[in-house]
């Protein structure tokens, strides 16, 4: 049924068998066959390491296009019309995005079964670091400096979006708790709707967790409840993104994979760079895995196309430490509910949601927040 050898990225940064399965050319010949654009595959030539869906670029008789396969419990076709829509308004604000292709009914969410398909053609440029799994750095400053340039220009293409926020919890990059005046009071009040969440957490003092998580956050709270509502990426990594080349001068060519992207605020992605760019939390026992010159530089990239004043800067470095909640739970229910994988929900929930929010007052956090902080 598919390849047995196919690895994904693990939450520890190995290799592990994947929770969903390889594509297969049968089953992607079913997919763009009802695309008239594209003839049938000739064969598959890279499947994806990412984890948490199944994708691969295949060979047709139209060019060489990108698969993506999702499993209903994570992405129903509404739901992933909201990332494509989100794609549209930022290819006609200009932005750097592959074309999607629709079916002969104008859909770009095709539903085969249990699982609904996209269907892009393939990225310009290389996708220089596609082997490489979140939190790792960049090879290079000047990489991160253009990565936050190109953020900014992807926050003006997309201003003006009056989009209702994303249908879903699930492995998207919301920003409700960081939000809210009382974010325990906050999440209480999501549970009804997140049942999958709600189990998992039965089992967990989570109050007073998420209490203590956000107990050095009080007095951003109101600045970063008047941010303005801005769609954003959710995700800005650089194995998300396209390059011209691989030495200091090379260009991004294309941004990739809007999976988590929501209705969130702009600070709120520039803080997702740096929490996903310059800390490798894969290495903290090493002492060599904050790159702060990564994160001075997707700032500084950023300010040249989208100013940031002095209060915008260190109000920047009161939210990343707690940047990563909404999205954690959202693992967490993924793991708990989904692929029902108990020692990936704890992994989630001790290590990424709380440990990540932990680390930032030991002295290599403040260390970092207070590089942000001089760089107002």
């Amino acid at each position: 049924m598919t390849d047995s050898s196919h690895r994904v990225h693990g939450l520890a940064g190995d290799e592990i068998a994947p929770d969903w399965p390889a594509l297969t050319v049968a089953e992607v010949d079913t997919v763009l066959d009802a695309i008239p654009q594209l003839a049938s595959p000739w064969r598959i030539i890279w499947h994806s390491p990412r984890p948490l869906s199944a994708a691969c670029l295949v060979q047709t008789g139209g060019g060489t296009v990108f698969v993506k396969r999702h499993h209903h419990s994570v992405r129903n076709a509404a739901a992933l019309r909201e990332e494509h829509g989100f794609i549209a308004c930022l290819r006609g604000g200009g932005m750097p995005l592959a074309r999607l292709f629709a079916d002969a009914h104008g859909e770009t969410a095709i539903e085969r079964g249990d699982w609904v398909y996209e269907v892009h053609e393939q990225a310009r440029g290389i996708d220089l670091y596609r082997e490489t799994i979140s939190w790792s750095p960049p090879a290079r400053s000047a990489h991160a400096f253009t990565a936050g340039r190109m953020l900014a220009q992807l926050h003006r293409a997309a201003e003006g979006r009056a989009a209702a926020q994303r249908s879903t919890h699930v492995l998207v990059a919301r920003s409700e708790l960081v939000t809210a005046v009382d974010p325990v009071q906050a999440l209480d009040a999501q549970l009804g709707e997140r049942p999958g969440l709600a189990q998992f957490l039965r089992g967990r003092n989570w109050r007073d967790d998420l209490a203590a998580v956000f107990a050095p956050w009080q007095r951003a709270q109101p600045a970063l409840a008047r941010q303005p509502r801005l769609w954003t990426h959710g995700d800005w990594h650089v194995s998300n993104l396209c390059w011209s080349g691989a030495d200091d001068g090379a260009e991004i060519t294309a941004v990739l994979d809007f999976g988590l992207a929501a209705a969130t605020f702009a600070l709120f992605d520039l803080a997702t760079a740096i929490e996903r760019n310059a800390i490798a939390w894969l290495e903290l026992d090493t002492g060599d895995a904050v790159h702060v010159d990564i994160a001075l530089a997707l700032i500084a990239g950023y300010r040249q196309v989208r100013p940031l004043d002095r209060s915008d800067v260190h109000l920047l470095a009161e939210l990343l430490p707690v940047v990563h909640v909404d999205f954690a739970l959202s693992e967490v229910e993924y793991f708990h509910a989904v692929t029902q994988d108990s020692h990936a929900a704890a992994v989630a929930y001790d290590t990424f949601l709380r440990g990540h929010a932990a680390w930032f007052s030991t002295p290599p956090g403040q260390a970092l927040l207070g590089a942000i902080r001089a760089a107002a």
